[in-house]
């Protein structure tokens, strides 16, 4: 067995290029899917936006970052989702080795995508421009706030799931928005009764309104 199936992989490139960025956004797709599916995604979140945005879309092998269940053994996930955080985590270090502040990088995702960013935000225990969950939460069967450190000093981070979540338990989305908060985050949690497993208008609202402020350009 590979014990580092995704590290070959790279991300899609696209938006500034790392020499003239200024700020960066990383959307972490879902199972089953590929970085070009969110290609559309980064592009609403940034209209408008006047920053030169460097935007890294990881890709996974198979196009599934774990195989189970997010609320798994990690066990169950391995050696898949410990590759998957490395390769995420890989991918913000590069940002920052280029000379982008990471408190202007915005780390995002959908469902099993959504799952990963914020379980890689929260175990680096660093501040980001932003975080958005959009149908996700922290991985694990069971949550232990003692597994996480670091200080995210007021990082914004919005979990937006419908309730109920076929995927997503709403347990677990404010068991995730606890913990976060423990690690100093600003955390706004939106769950949208059936809404169904996707991205409604008013989480791209709300993500829009994150990526601008993130940027300083916050209009209000």
């Amino acid at each position: 067995m590979n014990d580092d199936p995704h590290a070959p992989l790279a991300p899609l490139e696209s938006g500034a290029a790392l020499a003239d960025a200024d700020a960066a956004l990383v959307l972490i797709h879902g199972r089953g899917a590929a970085p070009d599916d969110l290609a559309p995604l980064a592009n609403l979140l940034l209209e408008g936006r006047t920053a030169a945005v460097a935007v890294r879309l990881p890709r996974a092998a198979g196009s599934v970052w774990y195989p189970r269940r997010f609320v798994e053994p990690e066990a169950a996930n391995q050696p898949w989702l410990d590759s998957a955080r490395a390769k995420v985590g890989a991918t913000l270090d590069a940002l920052e080795a280029a000379g982008i502040d990471p408190t202007r990088t915005v780390l995002g995702g959908f469902s099993q995508g959504a799952c990963l960013a914020t379980d890689v935000a929260a175990r680096r225990g660093r501040p980001l421009g932003a975080v958005l969950a959009f149908a996700g939460g922290l991985i694990g069967e069971t949550l232990d706030p003692d597994a996480y450190d670091g200080d995210l000093a007021g990082t914004p981070v919005f979990l937006g799931s419908a309730d109920p979540d076929p995927h997503i338990p709403t347990g677990r989305v404010e068991a995730s928005a606890e913990i976060l908060r423990g690690l100093g985050a600003e955390v706004e949690v939106r769950l949208y009764p059936g809404l169904g497993h996707t991205i409604g208008a008013d989480q791209l609202e709300v993500g829009r309104a994150r990526v601008a402020q993130a940027f300083g350009e916050a209009d209000g």
